[in-house]
């Protein structure tokens, strides 16, 4: 009865053990250092430092650039492209005077490396007038007299006119929460406010004329 309870461990399974850890570990080892050499041995997917060639799709246009990875799409927008409606002010994501549309969405430029924006479909303020036709934001801008330095208000138009997009009947409160992040030193929010207003109530306006005509509501 004693000897069914006795210890089976022995010195000597000890020492076998120990060899086979011993073996199972080297064995680890090696495989990875190959791994690790395997993959010194593939290329450096890294892009950069140098400049290389990106095509970037800009108000329905293809642009083809040479710029270094580094580069924002602020920077590469006004200095490659030439278009210079995209201001850089605090260039640093806190006043949204650079802010443009990613596939219709508002976007800070001076936050966004341009290399992450291709593939993308992206538009400035110039890109929302048809032509020598401003946009009606643009136009209302005008109309409130909602600029004064300038600076902020492409961003301002860009967020605004994103707002209407998606939410053609907002509010006052709309409005205030799409501009919130649009800094604007000469405080000309009032007007901003007016002026987005008034493009909403006149689209209301024509899209219940073309439901007058065509015999549905609007």
């Amino acid at each position: 009865m004693a000897d069914e309870h006795k210890s089976t461990f022995s010195r000597r399974g000890f020492l076998k053990g120990a060899g086979v850890a011993a073996a199972t570990t080297a064995v680890e080892s090696a495989n990875a250092l190959a791994r690790e050499a395997q993959a010194a041995a593939q290329p450096d997917p890294t892009l950069g430092p140098g400049a290389l060639p990106v095509k970037l799709r800009i108000n329905g246009q293809d642009h083809a650039v040479t710029i270094e990875p580094r580069y924002t799409l602020a920077e590469t927008l006004r200095n490659n492209v030439g278009l210079t409606g995209t201001k850089v002010v605090c260039d640093r994501g806190s006043c949204s005077a650079c802010t443009v549309w990613l596939d219709n969405v508002p976007a800070l430029a001076c936050m966004t490396l341009a290399i992450d924006a291709t593939g993308r479909e992206i538009t400035t303020i110039e890109g929302l007038a048809t032509g020598d036709t401003m946009h009606q934001v643009q136009a209302a801008f005008v109309k409130h007299d909602a600029l004064q330095c300038g600076f902020c208000t492409p961003g301002m138009i860009m967020s605004c006119a994103a707002l209407l997009e998606r939410n053609p009947n907002p509010r006052l409160a709309d409005v205030k929460h799409a501009v919130s992040g649009n800094l604007c030193r000469c405080g000309t929010y009032p007007k901003v406010f007016a002026a987005t207003l008034e493009v909403a109530q006149q689209r209301q306006q024509t899209a219940g004329l073309v439901g007058l005509t065509t015999g549905k509501e609007a």
